[in-house]
């Protein structure tokens, strides 16, 4: 009788041990199943890429819609995408292939014809798909129309006729010398985008992507090698397995040597300057994270995505005034805030914390580590008062243009003489 108890003892302990290793294997599958089948959904959801080229195809073959990519993508078929780099659904992003030329093809599915402060500062399609310019309308009225347009984004710039001219010299996508209706409704379309417009006005800056083609408001840029200041690109089923907090410590593992990094924050803060007082008015770059830079095989920086650098004159007329309870109402993007003055409730205008402060908040971690000993103190200081620079500091043009020209030098002196300069 014993010694059946000490047989059955055992045997009821592994039945029990492998139930529950069944069960949990069985978890494991179901929730890795619905993990996977949920990915899958919001891919689909993301990925519309096919939906979009038929919306422009369609415009482009009833004769709508012009421009230089039109007959590459609706009829000869050589601009083709590739694999999907959407994150957001009413923002088609892929890479591109236009013959033998790669690239970044941009689409927008949908329409927010106004900066809202609870969504995307994203224009999209109208419920009529390009109806602007109007048919009759001629080339004296557009170039007006797009005047108009200008002044309401940038402010009353003494230069506008000059940024007329050249968007007519993009619209002409053919390059006869005219600009068909076609072609200026495809024109209007992507004046509404600010990273459309961005790119125009900072054709000719090192640290913007090159816009390479459009066909109504689809548009191909540039592509950029490294889409990210730092950091490894890992499937998204590992991705959702690592914690943010061990993610961060790979992304500052796995970065260029210390040189490269300071050549390619050196082009950001170049980048700052284009964007600061430009040509044609200032721009607020909105959200700052590494994601939207990138480099080249140079290690020289360029932009991945500006769709957050907006105009300062169009922000400050769209926030002014707006309801608010706190500063966290006042807010655009990741990064530009004003504040709210309670006595009224609503926002004040001013931004409070100026671009040149923003990039040095990103590249205040990947300036210092790894940075030479005998710099280092003298970096970081320098990259403290950078962060703490605000716009309503007096003499603040020239502050913020001291600080900007000191890093650079500081910089530069010590990688112009190695191989990475």
């Amino acid at each position: 009788m014993s010694v059946v108890s000490s047989f059955s003892c055992p045997q009821a302990r592994f039945s029990y041990m492998r139930m529950k290793y069944l069960f949990f294997s069985w978890l494991a599958v179901f929730i890795g199943s619905w993990i996977i089948y949920g990915q899958y959904s919001t891919y689909t959801e993301l990925c519309r890429g096919q939906d979009c080229k038929k919306i422009i195809c369609d415009k482009y073959k009833t004769g709508v819609i012009d421009g230089p990519a039109c007959s590459s993508l609706c009829a000869k078929e050589t601009l083709y995408f590739g694999k999907c780099l959407s994150t957001k659904p009413n923002n088609q992003m892929y890479l591109g292939v236009w013959g033998n030329l790669q690239g970044v093809v941009k689409c927008q599915m949908e329409q927010a014809p106004h900066l809202d402060f609870g969504t995307e500062l994203e224009p999209r399609k109208e419920v009529v798909l390009f109806e602007k310019p109007t048919r009759g309308t001629t080339v004296q009225k557009f170039k007006e129309m797009v005047y108009s347009l200008f002044k309401a984004k940038l402010g009353d710039q003494g230069n506008l006729s000059e940024l007329v001219n050249l968007i007519l010299s993009v619209a002409d996508g053919n390059k006869d010398g005219r600009v068909s209706l076609p072609e200026a409704k495809s024109a209007w379309a992507l004046l509404q985008l600010n990273e459309f417009l961005l790119m125009v006005i900072l054709q000719d800056k090192e640290h913007t992507p090159k816009l390479m083609g459009f066909c109504g408001d689809l548009y191909m840029m540039e592509r950029v090698e490294y889409t990210s200041l730092y950091g490894i690109s890992l499937p998204w089923v590992v991705e959702l397995f690592i914690p943010s907090g061990f993610r961060r410590s790979m992304d500052q593992l796995f970065t260029p040597s210390w040189p490269r990094k300071a050549k390619i924050a050196i082009g950001l803060l170049e980048f700052v300057e284009d964007v600061f007082h430009g040509p044609y008015g200032n721009f607020l770059m909105c959200d700052t994270s590494a994601k939207n830079l990138g480099y080249n095989a140079k290690y020289d920086l360029k932009m991945v995505d500006m769709r957050k650098i907006v105009p300062e004159m169009n922000l400050r007329e769209l926030i002014k005034d707006r309801h608010c309870e706190t500063d966290l109402d006042c807010v655009y993007g990741a990064d530009c805030r004003t504040s709210c003055d309670q006595s009224k409730m609503r926002c004040t205008s001013e931004v409070i914390q100026p671009n040149l402060a923003k990039a040095c908040g990103l590249l205040k971690d990947y300036l210092l580590r790894g940075a030479p000993g005998e710099i280092r103190e003298e970096l970081e200081k320098q990259l403290q008062s950078c962060v703490a620079l605000t716009v309503t500091a007096n003499q603040m043009e020239m502050e913020h243009s001291l600080i900007l020209n000191n890093l650079k030098t500081l910089l530069w002196k010590k990688i112009s003489h190695t191989n990475d300069s």
